[in-house]
């Protein structure tokens, strides 16, 4: 069973200035599909969740965190037929810095857009359940602090496994 452990950042704001939503990246598939997350990835080895957090932001984004404010959420997917396991932690920040600008060293991530809640609503439609569902919940305030999600993938393919929602 492969064991991954990634970070994922809820940036409500951008230099100080209120977006009234959130800054998501446009990752490209093996499938060339897209889809819209959180920026955020694998922590590697060595680092803490915030560390290679402000990483992965500062990779995909050009952004710099500023500050962070807490950890919003969890989530656990569970994938035993596929042979994976993923633990999530999302972290809202206080505030990043910079410009936006597409610079993946791992060449997924090919677009970065700040947007409102209803467009981000729109755009996470195309990620996994265990992405938009808990953004989702962060979004329209019904999340409080420290939340939990749990996820199971059933089947043997990614283009036909459905999801379940445990917890």
């Amino acid at each position: 069973m492969r064991n991954w452990v990634v970070g994922g950042a809820l940036i409500p704001r951008v230099g100080g200035i209120d977006l009234d939503g959130l800054v998501l990246v446009g990752n490209r598939r093996r499938d060339r599909t897209v889809e819209w997350t959180p920026p955020g990835g694998v922590i590697d080895r060595g680092e803490s969740i915030r560390e290679g957090l402000a990483r992965e932001v500062f990779e995909e984004t050009g952004l710099t965190v500023a500050g962070w404010a807490d950890l919003r959420y969890s989530v656990i997917v569970e994938a035993p037929q596929l042979g994976w396991r993923l633990r999530v932690e999302a972290w809202e920040t206080a505030d990043v810095v910079g410009d936006i600008v597409v610079a993946d060293p791992d060449g997924v991530v090919e677009d970065v857009r700040q947007v409102a809640g209803s467009e981000a609503l729109a755009l996470l439609a195309s990620s996994p359940e265990w992405v938009h569902v808990p953004v989702g919940d962060w979004l329209s305030g019904s999340l409080g602090v420290g939340g939990s999600f749990h996820f199971r993938v059933i089947g043997t393919d990614r283009s036909t496994s459905r999801v379940e929602r445990i917890a």
